[in-house]
């Protein structure tokens, strides 16, 4: 399991050019999962993301985590976070995980992430256009296989 992390002012994705979810201050997550990801690296996952102090505090140090600022999360399933460029020009997905086993897991994800904060989804396999407004920028790159050694 991949994720990117972004903390973000606001965020919105677009389907068809319909808005379909927004937040304000949070996170945009990219999200990708790999053949062997397992319930158990969700939750280890969403730990992180909820407990990560990149929030700044009253003396504009990080050190506030995404409940304390109040802050929202817009979730992006993105299976090309498991691209392989090793080869040639095309990438090759064969390490992403089969739709609809991605897709179980993407929503077991976002209910987890959402019983902490507030947490709306992209929609799974559409073609999405993401908005946003970096804050910092900050990104953080998790990786379950990286989290598990």
């Amino acid at each position: 399991m991949k994720v990117v992390i972004q903390r973000v002012k606001e965020a919105s994705v677009s389907v068809n050019n319909k808005l379909f979810n927004e937040i304000k201050q949070g996170y945009l997550i990219l999200v990708g999962f790999t053949h062997d990801d397992t319930i158990e690296d969700i939750d280890k996952i969403v730990k992180k993301i909820i407990n990560l102090r990149v929030f700044a505090d009253e003396e504009g140090k990080m050190n506030k985590n995404i409940i304390e600022v109040n802050g929202s999360i817009l979730s992006i399933s993105q299976f090309t976070l498991y691209a392989n460029t090793k080869k040639g020009n095309r990438p090759s997905f064969v390490k992403a995980m089969a739709p609809t086993k991605a897709l179980k897991l993407y929503n077991l994800f976002n209910r987890e992430l959402n019983k902490e904060v507030n947490t709306l989804p992209g929609m799974f396999g559409a073609d999405m256009q993401i908005n946003l407004i970096n804050d910092g920028p900050v990104t953080i790159i998790l990786d379950s296989q990286e989290m598990n050694k």
